[in-house]
C-alpha cells in the first residue's frame, strides 16, 4: 500500500471500484493514476485479464483525469458520453497501472485519453473518451 497525499486518501472508493479492486495512487490537474493487483477474480476463461477489467479502469482513469479538483470539498462528477477502446496486449498476473490525462474540456464537455500497462511497461490497452460533467458540478 502506497503513502496516499491527503487529497487521495479522501477520496473513498465507491462500489465497483471495491469490487474490481483498484486504486488511486495519483491525482492531478489533467492527470490519473489507477493501479490493480491481478487476481484470479480477473481472469478470463482463457487465463489472462479479462477485457473488462482493462476497460473499466481505462473509464474509470479518464474520468478521474478530468474531474481532479485541489478543493476537497468540491467532488466533481461525469458521466461517459463515449469511449473507444483497443485491446493490445495481455496479463494472466501482477500489478497493472492505468494511466489517463486530459485532453480538452469545455463547460461541460471534456475528452481524455488512457492506456493501462503491464509491470514492464508493456501497453495492454489503450482508449480515448468524451465525458460530461454533472449538473451539480458545473461551476
Amino acid at each position: 500500500m502506497h503513502d496516499k497525499p491527503h487529497w487521495i486518501s479522501s477520496e473513498q472508493p465507491f462500489g465497483f471500484q471495491k469490487t474490481v479492486g483498484f486504486e488511486l495512487v495519483e491525482w492531478r490537474e489533467g492527470y490519473a493514476v489507477l493501479e490493480l493487483e491481478v487476481e484470479t477474480k480477473h481472469l478470463n476463461r482463457s487465463g489472462v485479464l479479462h477485457g473488462g477489467v482493462l476497460t473499466t479502469m481505462l473509464d474509470s482513469v479518464m474520468g478521474f483525469a478530468g474531474l481532479y479538483s485541489p478543493d476537497p470539498n468540491r467532488i466533481r462528477k461525469a458521466v461517459t458520453l463515449s469511449m473507444s477502446t483497443s485491446f493490445t496486449g495481455q496479463v494472466r498476473a501482477g500489478r497493472i497501472r492505468a494511466v489517463g490525462q486530459l485532453r480538452t474540456s469545455g463547460r461541460r464537455i471534456f475528452n481524455c485519453t488512457g492506456e493501462v500497462l503491464d509491470a514492464e511497461g508493456n501497453v495492454l490497452g489503450m482508449a480515448q473518451g468524451t465525458f460530461r460533467l454533472r449538473s451539480d458540478s458545473v461551476d
